[in-house]
């Protein structure tokens, strides 16, 4: 599947998706994505993630919203320079999804501002086929 990127105020975020056949049925309407984030800090300043926000879509209509402290459990802090990866996942109704949205993060010298996640989309490509 491809990457998709997206710079906020010097910090780049990085998605790759991926469909998990093995967790997925088709004949139910279930079908399951991992995704894989890349957070890279550009800025001068040394920054924390403290909530998520995501809007997920399936078959072009919004069936959840997830927020949330943190990410997997953790609230990562980026030094200048440095990056934080992790993966999670999400299950949809139908073959075609996407999922969009936002965190936010604090400044070591001080202030919070939202950071962009970009749009991606979930295909199930074994349908494609």
């Amino acid at each position: 599947m491809s990457t998709f990127s997206e710079t906020t105020a010097k910090i780049t975020v990085s998605v790759e998706p991926a469909p998990i056949p093995e967790e997925s049925d088709p004949k139910t309407g279930t079908f399951v994505f991992a995704y894989t984030i890349h957070i890279e800090n550009n800025s001068d300043d040394s920054i924390q993630l403290l909530e998520r926000h995501w809007l997920i879509e399936s078959a072009g209509e919004q069936v959840d919203e997830v927020t949330g402290p943190g990410v997997v459990g953790v609230q990562p802090v980026l030094e200048p320079g440095q990056t934080f990866e992790y993966t999670s996942s999400a299950k949809i109704k139908d073959p075609v999804g996407a999922m969009k949205g936002s965190y936010v993060f604090r400044r070591k010298s001080g202030g919070m501002f939202t950071v962009q996640i970009p749009r991606f989309k979930l295909l199930y490509p074994e349908l494609f086929n």
